[in-house]
């Protein structure tokens, strides 16, 4: 059945020993020259349309072993690299075996499963060549590492020796040349992008998949620059930047188009990016308890520990702030850098009595509303009169910087007459 197509071949290897050894003046020369292009041509296309017999028989071969479930048989598909390969995860330091099939438009990410007839793998991820980069890595304790970056997923790979990373990195990057090429609208828009970035641009986030920052590379949050610990402040990646952050830092999710417009748990900057939230829309989001005890107490009438009493309950400590911005509201944390309050005042309406209760806290003072009772102990007399300038005025619904009735009672206090300041 081959010797139909292996003429062909033989033919062209005929003419070209017969040109060899004809004189140029012999009046077959210029029919034996037209011949042998006529049969040039026909072997180059015998011979390409072998090669895309053998090409698609090899993609049949790999449908079988995905489990007939990835839709890669098509003549346009042209396999041009197979092989096992590490995958360095992020949450810790092990490596995973994977197997990567490298097509001319996408790289299919697999891992390896049971079974009795044949290798068989599982496409965890499939990659497109539109939009990859490559970027050579560099670690101490796993060599011959490279990351593929794509809009779908970035991955950071080990291979098993120098010359298979070299072989990988080369087989990639002339599939994303080939590609573009033949992409020839996308050109001037790449020409503009020949820096590869190991980070995500803020036009792309949310739009492609970044690379995580692994777990045992950072200490502390990469937002809030708190320390991690195993119980109560662990590391948790922020799935737009790949940033490692705090449970503080990153609970807020967006939709991620690289993902399917799903949502993902991201940190707080690219939350207000990929959502377009500002800092004031933002804290109207979170509500009066869950601003920051940082952002009233650095822009505050008065704020300083207390020692504070709720009816019949024992006396705690607690930080205490009456912002500029909210001056009729008493936010109470329970410490200075606390991102959440623990409760809040009005103080509209409430009754004041500064006269103390007990000899044991003598610069203490009381707010009551009807059946609510509030009490309060400062550290000294000034400080006591600081507190009770500000909330004498919140009660009648006036603030420091307005026109006040109480003017004259407030100069008649004891203490500084000067507005206190934090």
């Amino acid at each position: 059945m081959l010797e139909p197509i292996q003429r062909i071949p033989r033919y062209e290897m005929l003419l070209k020993d017969y040109l060899k050894k004809l004189s140029p003046d012999s009046p077959d020369w210029n029919d034996a020259k037209k011949s042998l292009e006529i049969i040039s041509t026909a072997a180059s296309h015998s011979n390409s349309a072998i090669r895309k017999m053998e090409n698609l028989k090899k993609l049949l071969e790999i449908y079988e072993m995905l489990g007939e479930e990835e839709d890669i048989v098509n003549p346009s598909n042209e396999l041009i690299k197979e092989g096992q390969i590490l995958k360095l995860a992020a949450r810790n330091t092990s490596a995973q075996e994977r197997y990567l099939f490298l097509f001319n438009n996408m790289l299919l990410y697999c891992v390896p499963r049971f079974s009795l007839v044949g290798s068989k793998f599982t496409v965890r991820t499939r990659v497109g060549i539109d939009g990859m980069k490559i970027v050579e890595t560099h670690n101490e304790e796993y060599p011959h590492t490279f990351q593929v970056s794509g809009k779908e997923r970035t991955l950071e790979l080990q291979a098993s020796s120098e010359q298979d990373k070299e072989e990988w990195i080369k087989a990639l990057q002339e599939s994303i040349d080939a590609f573009h090429q033949r992409h020839e609208t996308f050109r001037n828009a790449i020409a503009k992008d020949n820096d590869i970035h190991l980070e995500v641009s803020t036009a792309e986030l949310g739009k492609r998949a970044p690379r995580w920052i692994r777990d045992n590379e950072v200490t502390m949050c990469m937002k809030c620059k708190e320390p991690f610990n195993a119980l109560t402040r662990r590391r948790h990646h922020c799935r737009a930047c790949g940033h490692v952050v705090c449970w503080k830092c990153s609970d807020y999710k967006a939709q991620l188009e690289y993902d399917g417009g799903r949502l993902n748990k991201v940190c707080k900057d690219c939350y207000q990016i990929i959502s377009g939230f500002t800092d004031s829309e933002e804290k109207k989001r979170r509500g009066i308890l869950e601003i920051e005890s940082a952002e009233v107490s650095g822009n505050s009438e008065v704020c300083s520990f207390l020692q504070y009493m709720e009816k019949s309950k024992p006396w705690q400590k607690i930080w205490c702030v009456i912002p500029k911005q909210d001056p009729l509201v008493l936010y109470m944390y329970g410490a200075p850098q606390d991102v959440r309050a623990q409760a809040t005042i009005p103080l509209l309406g409430y009754i004041v009595d500064d006269m103390p209760k007990s000899a044991d806290l003598p610069h203490s003072f009381r707010l009551t509303q009807s059946k609510s009772v509030h009490s309060f102990a400062a550290d000294n007399e000034e400080l006591k009169q600081k507190w009770l300038k500000i909330i004498l005025l919140a009660v009648t619904g006036e603030t420091p910087d307005g026109p006040s009735e109480h003017l004259d009672t407030l100069n008649n206090l004891p203490g500084p007459k000067k507005k206190s300041e934090c």
